[in-house]
């Protein structure tokens, strides 16, 4: 939405040019990369920064194309457009890495070249030998030699591997996008894994009340007013402990602060530390309190009431139920574990505390969640990463292995090898287990079709004829030649009841 002489028009994203203003509403996403220029808004960053909290921005402050604009109305200036923005550069990323993954060369590839011209030239060398012995069976046997030497039990044995291990995959909600993802799962050594959405649910819940409960039902009557995604954590929370709210009247909001307004006839202020500093409230007895709950990563919010400070509230991204448990499933099998994240330090060390994680790369915007991956893989590690937002799709494209969350953007599943579609952290272990369980079972197939034409080949050629008098007839070749396909499929099918 551009500004022109007081009127404003919507125009076709690419007909915006630098220096343009915009109008960017509640609700709407920031078209392109630039500035404020006039009123205020909380942002939400988090497909950006990885941070679930949405940021408070003012007057001069940069804005990024592609965030969310959450509560208020704001004019910006245009600055970078097009291939210039943030997000391009992003999906420029994703490519380059995606096309400098080599392929992945397997071993029935490589001897499949030498296969076929080795079996013609035992075949033609079989007619030879028994032309000079046995010109009646010369044909027969060289026939032999090329029927049972068919290598179908060899083009068989990877991809029936593969497709039943991913069809076993997908019952199981880990989608398996290309075998080379599968197949490399197996030899990580290293996990990264981001922390809002994948660590963590994503979205701020109410997570501590300080004081009365009457003071949480005062706070969340007049949040009910507010577009802010903390407001509603606070009003969400007091409804699930079965609190009455009410209507609130005079709400007045000030972005970067807080609100205010009656409640019951009662003035209600909530918000952050500048804002009960603003309206002249002490604050001291709670300071102490509210530094432990940063420790603890968790945003703390103020309640005044009436003039004076009556407790407060702290709202926090939960750590999904099933991690810990996960994260020590992982590190049992031997996987280091790194929690990447854009977050800042004092967060990051109190969320990966709680999981048990010791390494952790904290403040990390979106091209330097790359630059982590490829520094690990310069040290000869195998690494795979795990996340679910745009700012995680670079390092989900360089990572050898990407892990994308089912339930986050649509970029980070593009740019991901694996999908786990209930964003379960579970389901990585359910997919390191598939990954290993199909390539002891491929590994499995290439011995039978191996052996079998070791053993079958020579046979056929006639190398038993001297000792037992055994020729192999075509139709007996046949049927081996059958028989071992049938053992490799057999083989491939019990993947179907692989436990994950």
């Amino acid at each position: 939405r551009v500004e022109h002489d007081e009127s404003e028009g919507d125009v076709p994203l690419e007909q915006v040019m630098p220096g343009d203003t915009l109008r960017v509403r509640p609700g709407e996403k920031v078209p392109v990369d630039g500035k404020i220029l006039s009123g205020a808004s909380a942002v939400d960053e988090s497909m950006m920064t990885g941070e679930s909290m949405p940021v408070e921005k003012a007057v001069g402050d940069p804005v990024t194309g592609g965030t969310l604009n959450k509560s208020g109305s704001f004019l910006m200036t245009a600055e970078r457009v097009g291939n210039d923005t943030l997000l391009a550069q992003i999906v420029r990323m994703v490519s380059q890495a995606q096309r400098s993954r080599a392929p992945i060369q397997r071993l029935a590839d490589r001897v499949a070249g030498w296969f076929v011209p080795a079996v013609l030239l035992v075949s033609a060398v079989t007619a030879i030998i028994w032309t000079i012995y046995s010109p009646a069976a010369a044909l027969v046997n060289a026939v032999a030699v090329l029927i049972i030497a068919c290598p179908c039990a060899l083009g068989l044995a990877t991809p029936m591997s593969i497709m039943v291990g991913t069809g076993r995959g997908a019952s199981a909600g880990v989608l398996i996008r290309n075998a080379e993802a599968l197949e490399t799962l197996e030899k990580i050594d290293t996990l990264i894994v981001d922390k809002t959405g994948t660590l963590t649910e994503g979205k701020p819940r109410l997570a501590s009340t300080g004081g009365d409960p009457e003071v949480l039902r005062l706070a969340a009557s007049l949040e009910m007013a507010s577009e802010h995604p903390l407001a509603s954590a606070i009003v969400e929370g007091a409804r699930e402990k079965g609190l009455t709210l009410a209507k609130p009247e005079n709400f007045r909001s000030m972005p970067g602060l807080g609100v205010e307004g009656m409640v019951d006839g009662r003035e209600i202020v909530v918000g952050n530390r500048a804002l009960i500093d603003h309206k002249s409230i002490d604050a001291s007895p709670y300071l102490t309190i509210i530094a432990s709950l940063r420790e603890k990563a968790e945003t703390a919010v103020f309640i005044a009431i009436d003039g004076h400070l009556a407790g407060f509230l702290s709202v926090s991204d939960p750590i999904k139920a099933n991690a810990p448990q996960a994260v020590q499933k992982l590190r049992a099998e031997g996987i280091r574990i790194v929690m990447l994240t854009g977050d800042d330090r004092t967060t990051a060390l109190a969320v990966a505390k709680k999981l048990g994680i010791e390494e952790v790369e904290a403040g990390v915007l979106p091209a330097g969640k790359r630059d982590v991956v490829e520094r690990l893989q310069k040290q000869g590690r195998v690494v795979a990463m795990a996340g679910d937002g745009v700012n995680d799709a670079p390092a989900l494209a360089q990572a050898q292995v990407g892990i994308a969350m089912g339930t986050g953007a649509d970029v980070a599943m593009e740019s991901a090898g694996i999908t786990l579609l209930h964003g379960d952290l579970n389901g990585i272990l359910r997919a390191l287990h598939l990954s290993r369980a199909t390539m002891k079972n491929i590994r499995q197939n290439l011995f039978f079709a191996f052996v079998y034409n070791l053993v079958g080949v020579p046979i056929a050629a006639g190398v038993l004829y001297p000792f037992f008098g055994l020729l192999l007839s075509p139709m007996i070749a046949s049927a081996a030649m059958t028989f071992s396909s049938v053992s490799v499929i057999t083989n491939a099918l019990r993947l179907r009841r692989v436990r994950l």
